[in-house]
């Protein structure tokens, strides 16, 4: 799977885009979990919940009902790198419970260790625009692909956000098709 991003991360030949994939290279991108406990809450589940967005999310622009043009590289940088604000963001933590027999154990489970407490979608954009330089369409994909999971009263702000990206709820319905379809 890692090679498979860098090769993809290459191909869009952007400045800066070695620093970012060495960046990637000392953070756990590749063996983090995508969350705690709703999808891909396992080692390596953030690397696959990526390629499965940037797979889902390339079809969607393709089959768009809507005639858009999104560079490959849009595609490839909007959907690998959306959740880059989830490196060196879990932890592994136990907690005691029960096994088959009935006796307690200590078990691992992931928490959360926030040390860049900078929201969620834009964290990802400031994180990816320390190497690389963003198009408007690509800071408006990964800042609201969290869509309507973000508080109610932003709710306006989103929607004017998807008319004037449409990418940004094609990336949202890829990042919910990746959770609840594929588990990842």
């Amino acid at each position: 799977m890692r090679e498979e991003i860098i090769k993809l991360l290459r191909s869009t030949n952007r400045e800066g885009i070695e620093d970012l994939i060495e960046f990637l290279d000392k953070t756990d991108f590749y063996k983090a979990p995508a969350s705690t406990r709703f999808h891909g809450n396992f080692e390596g589940g953030l690397a696959q919940h990526s390629m499965k967005v940037y797979e889902i999310f390339k079809e969607k622009v393709k089959n768009s009902v809507i005639d858009i043009e999104v560079s490959d590289d849009t595609v490839i940088i909007a959907a690998l790198l959306h959740d880059i604000c989830k490196v060196n963001y879990y932890k592994v933590d136990y907690r005691n419970a029960k096994n088959e027999r009935g006796e307690w154990e200590k078990v691992p489970y992931y928490t959360v260790d926030d040390t860049i407490p900078y929201g969620h979608g834009e964290k990802s954009v400031m994180m990816i625009s320390e190497y690389i330089k963003l198009t408007a369409e690509e800071k408006y994909a990964i800042r609201w692909h969290m869509g309507f999971t973000e508080p109610k009263e932003i709710y306006n702000t989103i929607g004017q956000a998807y008319k004037k990206y449409p990418i940004a709820l094609l990336l949202y319905e890829a990042d919910l098709e990746a959770t609840y379809f594929f588990d990842i």
